[in-house]
């Protein structure tokens, strides 16, 4: 592996291929920063954030009901630990917010929405890739059944063995999202660069930096149940808040020089 370093003097991990973008080497104190930044957008800018924050509560909130609906609880459960796999894509607006923030301007929700015109089509083809994994990751989830009890009301041991055997499968799917998406997202968001390339960039950038990434995966999880343990609610203030962590996490990461920024959408409003 070859190093370089960066004007501000951090290591670089340099890959020969081109389509990968090169990385820096963290230490571990680095999710702590990405938090501490991530909450300083939130704070900054409460409406959009509580905004979007809102919305992620509404879409679960359907999904949830349609789950209890139309499969009962062990359906329920295996779409709310799935919900790994599409957090991600549902955060990918407040990337915009907080590259608003890092360009000087003022974020708004109009602004955001326009940004996310150019990279849609982009997003949309990694979403459509984590739909595929969430979709396999249900089938799986949904065998998972023959452990449960037959009984409409579960004990808590049924719900406890569920979720320790569900856990157990769903690691190496929610691996593989993790080390594709953590990075990809807030670079397809602001650079003019294909899936791919950002897929691999992503990938290469939490292989090389393995600790660190394993520490962030944590932290997103653990944030994200008590998100979801929360009847939901909680993740009016978590998604936004882990979103634009993790746009300060691809920035600290990633060196994207090589790849042209998108342009942002200007506008002369502020908020309060």
């Amino acid at each position: 592996m070859n190093t370089h370093r960066d004007p501000a003097g951090r290591d670089i991990a340099a890959d020969s291929h081109t389509v990968i973008a090169p990385c820096r080497k963290l230490n571990l104190a680095m999710p702590i920063r990405w938090l501490r930044a991530g909450w300083q957008d939130y704070r900054a800018v409460p409406r959009v954030s509580l905004a979007y924050g809102m919305l992620v509560f509404a879409i679960s909130a359907v999904v949830s009901w349609l789950g209890w609906t139309l499969g009962g609880w062990v359906l329920l459960l295996t779409l709310l630990t799935g919900f790994v796999f599409v957090a991600p894509l549902l955060a990918f607006g407040l990337y915009s917010v907080a590259r608003q923030r890092d360009a000087g301007n003022w974020p708004s929700m109009a602004r955001s929405l326009l940004d996310m015109r150019r990279p849609v089509q982009n997003a949309m083809v990694f979403g459509l890739l984590l739909l595929v994994v969430f979709l396999v990751w249900a089938r799986a989830g949904s065998m998972v059944h023959i452990f449960a009890s037959p009984d409409s009301t579960p004990g808590w041991m049924d719900v406890l063995r569920f979720f320790a055997i569900g856990s157990a499968v769903g690691a190496v799917f929610a691996g593989f999202t993790f080390a594709a998406s953590a990075f990809s997202l807030p670079m397809l968001a602001n650079r003019n660069v294909d899936v791919i390339t950002a897929v691999l960039s992503s990938i290469n950038a939490v292989m090389r930096n393995k600790l660190t990434c394993a520490a962030w995966a944590l932290t997103l999880l653990l944030l994200t149940a008590v998100g979801v343990a929360t009847a939901l609610l909680g993740l009016i203030i978590v998604i936004p808040w882990l979103a634009y962590a993790s746009w300060h996490a691809y920035r600290d990461v990633l060196v994207v020089d090589a790849w042209a920024p998108l342009p942002i959408e200007q506008e002369n409003t502020h908020e309060s």
